[in-house]
């Protein structure tokens, strides 16, 4: 407010005196008592811009400086004609409803303005809920329109309840008697009282509403983990345990007669069963520590040949074609070749029994692609988005969701892509 006033009171006295200079040059040809209403353009930008109080005292100064230069006799703030009384009280009046007027508006503006702030972070709030952004995320994008809203040239939000430091002063944003956040800001800077009373309780409310939305997520996702493990139960963990129950018991059935090949036959069901259900532990704790942050990838220069060759399990079905100018990739080996090897048993199981799957290496500037093309039934564009999600059909599904997650824990991608011959799926590797 200081600061305005060092610009307004020049500026006033200035409107006062360009009027009065143009009040001068137009004595000679115009009547001068009709030339006083002219200071409501000195009275009318002052208000618009400084407010009702340095308007009032244009309104005076304007009139003052009417008599003094104009009015008969001039110089002095005598008046010869009571008639210049009667203008100089219509004019004063004039110039001071004019002010009003202006410094009415001038507030409305700012009012709008204000309120056009507080509902740019509101707005910002909403969105970010909408998006599901990460709450710290959420909180530093809103730091700044909160600033410009609170009138403070900057300021911190932090999630819930935060102890100020030697220098700052701390406002709590709450819900339900909760304090859900902390508005951080130096002691030195004035808030705008008015805006945070209206400001902050509707943030809390949005932060309150985030949180609920997120628990609730995630108690949905822990439901349909569960339904999936069952079903997943129910499938995958049941027919090889029922296989190698049925294999053992004939095995130890002293009454059955069985030859050295049967029995050897029995014992390969138990390996393969054993090793299938192997298989699907592995691949439930893959996921889990995938879902849990908790893969470290060890990297390692490797060759697309070198990744492609450890990743076939030697079915003559599959036929690869390498490029021998491709670079080597830094990554982890294992991932990859789990990945990888993912991607091709997923194509050998959804195509004919009798027809080729393609691995075919390839490389750009930035990236190493290994494509996995099959003559199966392919996949609709409207279910692509779906393919990577775990536990999706009937049984476990997590191929693929696993080989998306090892491709990005090395800095890959794993994606389908539209193919009339069938399926088609690219491994891509930064180079």
């Amino acid at each position: 407010m200081r600061r305005d006033l060092f610009v307004g009171i020049p500026a006033a006295a200035g409107a006062v005196a360009v009027v009065s200079a143009l009040i001068a040059t137009l004595e000679p040809h115009v009547p001068v008592l009709s030339l006083g209403v002219l200071y409501v353009f000195a009275v009318l930008p002052v208000a618009v811009l400084w407010g009702t109080p340095l308007a009032l005292a244009v309104s005076v100064a304007s009139m003052l400086a009417f008599n003094w230069f104009f009015l008969p006799p001039k110089h002095t703030f005598q008046l010869q004609d009571a008639a210049n009384w009667a203008a100089l009280a219509v004019y004063c009046v004039t110039a001071l409803v004019v002010g009003l007027l202006g410094a009415r508006t001038r507030r409305r503006s700012a009012d709008a303005e204000q309120r056009r702030r507080e509902a740019h972070v509101l707005a910002e709030a909403a969105a970010d809920l909408l998006r599901g952004t990460p709450e710290e995320r959420a909180l530093e994008r809103l730091q700044e329109p909160l600033a410009a809203a609170l009138r403070v040239d900057v300021l911190r939000l932090a999630a819930g309840e935060q102890a100020a430091q030697a220098d700052e002063r701390a406002l709590p944003v709450t819900a339900g008697g909760k304090v859900v956040a902390t508005l951080l800001v130096d002691d030195g800077l004035d808030v705008d009282g008015q805006a945070a009373a209206r400001l902050l309780p509707a943030l809390g409310a949005l932060f309150a509403l985030q949180a609920d939305a997120l628990e609730t997520e995630a108690l949905r996702r822990s439901d349909a983990l569960k339904t999936a493990l069952l079903r997943s139960v129910s499938h995958d963990l049941r027919s090889p345990l029922t296989a190698i129950l049925a294999s053992a018991g004939a095995l130890a059935n002293a009454n059955l007669q069985l030859d050295a090949d049967d029995r050897n036959e029995l014992a390969v069901a138990i390996r393969e069963e054993a090793q299938r259900l192997d298989h699907v532990v592995a691949d439930l704790l893959d996921l889990s520590r995938l879902e849990a942050g908790a893969v470290e990838p060890h990297l390692e220069l490797w060759s697309a040949d070198e990744l492609v060759a450890q990743s076939l399990d030697g079915s003559v079905r599959v036929h690869v074609e390498l490029d021998e100018s491709a670079p080597p990739v830094r990554v982890d080996g294992a991932q990859v070749e789990r990945a990888l090897s993912n991607l091709i048993d997923n194509a050998l199981k959804f195509s004919p029994p009798d027809s080729p799957v393609l691995v075919r290496v390839e490389h750009g500037a930035t990236e190493l692609r290994i494509h996995v093309v099959d003559h199966g039934p392919g996949v609709r564009g409207a279910d692509r988005a779906r393919l990577f999600e775990p536990f999706r059909g009937e049984g476990t599904g997590l191929g693929l969701a696993i080989a998306r997650g090892f491709a990005e824990v090395n800095g890959g991608a794993v994606w389908a892509q539209d193919d009339p011959t069938g399926g088609h799926f690219v491994l891509a590797l930064p180079t």
